[in-house]
């Protein structure tokens, strides 16, 4: 074959040299180009990591046995030499930022397979990277650079699971200021000042929230197709809030970090939640950030800690409960409007009668509760306790409050929902531990300014650091301390691992929980609504009113795709329901990824706990564009 001259930039050289002209022939293969690159630049260096980026393809060149002609390569490419790993700026939920080398040629799937290797986060499936949102800088700030800390001396490793060495991997434990890092990510930051939360975005509205999510990053594709370039900066941020089989024992940087993101959503008022709940949030703060002071060492060896799968599953720490048998469970509530019924709770499902005489025929109706979602709505200082059901129906979700006439009665039918919504009857052996820690879990939220000991009231909070900036302008610091500090005496007793489940247990017992937001525009409709997609459903609100509109679940879902082409979802449930719409403020690749990422969420078992399926995740998250 005729030979003729290729151009290659050689990044090593420096951005200023011309580039490397070498002859070649159409059926020299990459491996062979490459030797010739190495042999001209006469530069004696460790060059196994380089490969080839074809500029105007936007596309490494890794398969190294591919000849020119394979690949489409003539004298007009424009090559560059280059390492795969460079270094990146990395910002985590807690607010450090890192400097590490990461992988620039795989998708970036892989390249946060190998940031969680380094930090020692396990199931790196529930976190991706995303462009980040740039605070507000004031003129005077202009010197505060935030510190860095770098890890770009880390050695990668091919590893899944590095090996532990004082409760941390051996790489943080080679000298002080390693350990040092390692603290950080894996022990909780003290408060942050108010002056701090008031410098971040906070979103103003459901759009705004729906904006954030146009940032996440493409899985299927690499950093370098993305426009990321060395030293840029990106967020990391657990994506999936399907957090599966979290162990303190060895997860002590992830649970951290997933605290740490939950506790900004709550500052930022990303999330909302009750005055009552803000302040228990505020205890837990206070309280996480005194012991975690006192006794680090708690979460990295902590070995008699069970298995949390569990208990991060379910509102409440579960507890252990004598069994326990009942057949029915009758009892007088009350629907949303005030509508007083008989109702009657029996096998798993309840129905409801207009008095208790009635009791004997038919109900007026039934609800089968096997399949519902069951969540709370209390208020315990204002009596208020409210038992919300998401009922499956062909068109979507029917949902249904039921109103409680006490804190006893709401505690039994909580628990006889949550066994009836898992297929069990009350005849079941749980059901008293979990009508006990319904009761635990109340308790927290009761005040009890009488017994705030002399020596809690006199601790200097600074409760602006523990609350949102809405509760800033509402209240002066005075008039928050006795709140929170008699929170606080419900929660003082927590070990530190305990103190961080409780606070992550309530954040996703919150209505608004894991819901991702997107801008979209249904197919046949001339305005834009937004898509909540959460773990387990996709909701439609109505922008004028805000109010939810219908509710999908995946488990209704036979199949979705995507027309990329004029990139329109369309989605068929059960029930001949389909549905389609086009994204506003995302990529509709980031809604696929969304849908197709929780559904693998869904297919992780214990067995296979330690193997990640990476081609299971890649075909359902990718769409055409990943093959």
């Amino acid at each position: 074959m005729a030979a003729w001259d290729l151009s290659v930039t050689v990044e090593d050289l420096g951005l200023d040299a011309p580039p490397v002209t070498i002859s070649v022939a159409s059926d020299l293969h990459i491996g062979g180009v490459i030797l010739k690159l190495v042999e001209k630049t006469q530069i004696k260096q460790d060059w196994s990591d380089h490969a080839l980026w074809w500029e105007q393809k936007q596309r490494w060149l890794l398969r190294t046995a591919w000849t020119l002609e394979k690949y489409g390569i003539h004298a007009d490419a424009k090559l560059v030499f280059m390492p795969q790993h460079k270094p990146l700026r990395l910002g985590l939920p807690n607010g450090i930022t890192l400097r590490l080398r990461v992988c620039f040629s795989n998708p970036v799937f892989q390249t946060v397979m190998g940031i969680c290797r380094m930090l020692n986060i396990r199931h790196p499936e529930e976190l991706s990277l995303l462009r980040p949102i740039e605070e507000k800088k004031k003129k005077k700030d202009k010197n505060l650079a935030p510190e860095i800390y770098d890890l770009t001396e880390v050695p990668l490793s091919s590893v899944s699971r590095p090996c532990l060495y004082n409760g941390m991997p051996a790489h943080f434990a080679d000298s002080p200021e390693m350990e040092a890092i390692y603290k950080m990510l894996s022990v909780s930051q003290p408060p942050p000042a108010p002056e701090v939360i008031a410098k971040q975005y906070r979103p103003a509205s459901v759009v705004d929230k729906a904006h954030i999510n146009g940032r996440w990053l493409d899985s299927s594709r690499c950093l370098l197709q993305q426009g990321i370039q060395e030293s840029d900066k990106l967020w990391l941020r657990f994506k999936y809030y399907a957090t599966y089989d979290m162990d303190p024992k060895y997860d002590a940087v992830r649970l951290t970090q997933l605290y740490e993101q939950a506790r900004w959503a709550i500052l930022l008022e990303d999330i909302d939640c009750t005055e009552e709940e803000m302040m228990l949030f505020g205890a837990l703060q206070y309280h996480i950030s005194k012991v975690a002071q006192s006794e680090p060492q708690i979460m990295s060896n902590n070995p008699a800690m069970d298995d949390l799968d569990s208990a991060l599953q379910s509102l409440e720490v579960k507890m252990e409960g004598e069994g326990s048998s009942a057949s029915d469970l009758p009892k007088r509530l009350t629907l949303k409007g005030y509508k007083q019924y008989w109702f009657k709770f029996q096998d798993t499902s309840i129905s409801y009668f207009k008095s208790k005489e009635e009791s004997i025929g038919e109900p007026i109706q039934m609800i089968n509760l096997k399949g519902c979602e069951v969540a709370p709505d209390v208020n315990v200082a204002a009596q208020k306790f409210l038992i919300r059901l998401l009922i499956p129906a062909p068109e979507g979700m029917n949902e249904v409050y039921l109103r409680c006439e006490n804190e006893q009665q709401y505690a039994q039918w909580m628990a006889g929902c949550r066994l009836g919504s898992k297929g069990k009857t009350l005849a079941d052996s749980s059901f008293q531990s979990e009508i006990q820690s319904i009761r635990s879990f109340l308790a927290m939220q009761k005040t009890n300014s009488s017994s705030s000991s002399a020596n809690a009231s006199e601790e200097s909070i600074n409760t602006h650091s523990l609350v949102s900036p809405r509760y800033h302008k509402k209240y002066k610091p005075k008039q928050l301390t006795p709140r929170i500090l008699d929170a606080y005496q419900n929660v003082a007793q927590l070990s530190l691992t305990d103190a961080l489940m409780r606070f992550l247990q309530i954040w996703q017992a919150l209505p608004d929980f894991g819901l991702a937001y997107v801008v979209v525009r249904f197919k046949g409709s001339r305005k834009d609504e937004v898509l909540g997609i959460a773990p387990n459903r996709l909701i439609r609100i109505d922008l004028s009113v805000g109010d939810v509109v219908k509710t999908w679940r995946y488990n209704n879902m036979k199949q979705w795709n995507v027309n990329w082409d004029i990139r329109q979802m369309a989605i068929e449930f059960e029930g001949n329901v389909n549905i389609a719409f086009s994204c506003v403020t995302a990529d509709c690749k980031i809604v696929h990824e969304f849908i197709g990422g929780y559904i693998f969420m869904s297919t992780r078992s214990r067995e296979k706990s330690e193997t990640l399926n990476e081609e299971l995740f890649h075909k359902l998250t990718g769409g055409h564009e990943a093959l």
